[in-house]
């Protein structure tokens, strides 16, 4: 594996981490996660390697090692999106796979459905409809959990979620400016996603809504299961198994 840092669109240093010979699969993590955590650790990435692929994982900003500017106009709307495209831009990409988990999955799905990011394939893992919507609500949870950090008690519904961000050293100035950068979705915007895609998520999962709701209004998707929780199914084997399977079935 290799890392290497690319400027993005307003010049903030993002880091890439690669693994692999092959077609180029774009690969995106969760929010507070990184590369390393979601998908070098527990070896998907490696899975997804041996089926003849270059995996190109970011580190979208904020998060693992990429930089976390403070200043407001570093996070303009869809600013996660913005870094993507500057990423395929950047490594000439015409023809290419795309796949995120949670964060990673809203965010290729927001680039995809506005045609800003056109890949081959796509996978969504850890994502369901009202994930896409509502996320005011879903932005309040974090944000509380960056206000109130050290108070938070144990037994609290947001003590794990603080206990992860202070395990991966997320900067929290940085973090709040981001998670007000997101936007909702409109769901019918779904339909432009018109490329083959796999849909798969724990089946002990519903932080983000049905993930069988969200294959049902893609036009062409495939949904499937596989065990854990949110957090849990990227400790398991099995997601990166079902992704490496999926690719190497729609590459025939």
């Amino acid at each position: 594996m290799t890392t290497e840092h690319f400027a993005s669109f307003d010049g903030t240093k993002l880091a890439l981490h690669r693994v692999g010979q092959g077609r180029p699969f774009v690969l995106l993590h969760g929010l507070f996660s990184s590369a390393q955590m979601n998908w070098i650790k527990w070896g998907h990435a490696q899975r997804i390697a041996e089926q003849g692929y270059e995996v190109l994982m970011l580190d979208f900003r904020v998060h693992g090692e990429s930089e976390a500017p403070h200043g407001p106009e570093h996070y303009p709307a869809g600013v996660l999106v913005k870094d993507v495209v500057a990423l395929v831009g950047h490594l000439g990409l015409t023809d290419y796979d795309l796949g995120g988990f949670s964060l990673g999955a809203r965010t290729a799905i927001h680039g995809v459905a506005s045609g800003r990011l056109s890949p081959k394939r796509l996978i969504l893992g850890g994502m369901g409809v009202d994930g896409l919507q509502e996320w005011e609500k879903r932005s309040a949870f974090f944000m509380r959990v960056i206000d109130e950090f050290d108070a938070i008690p144990k037994g609290d519904p947001a003590y794990f979620s603080m206990q992860f961000l202070k395990s991966q050293g997320v900067d929290r100035v940085a973090a709040r400016l981001l998670l007000q950068s997101m936007e909702d979705l409109d769901l019918s915007e779904l339909a432009n996603i018109a490329c083959p895609t796999l849909v798969v998520c724990g089946d002990e999962d519903r932080d983000n809504g049905s993930a069988q709701d969200l294959a049902d209004q893609l036009p062409d998707a495939t949904y499937v299961e596989v065990p854990g929780t949110h957090m849990s199914s990227v400790t398991k084997p099995d997601l990166g198994r079902a992704m490496a399977e999926w690719l190497a079935a729609a590459r025939g």
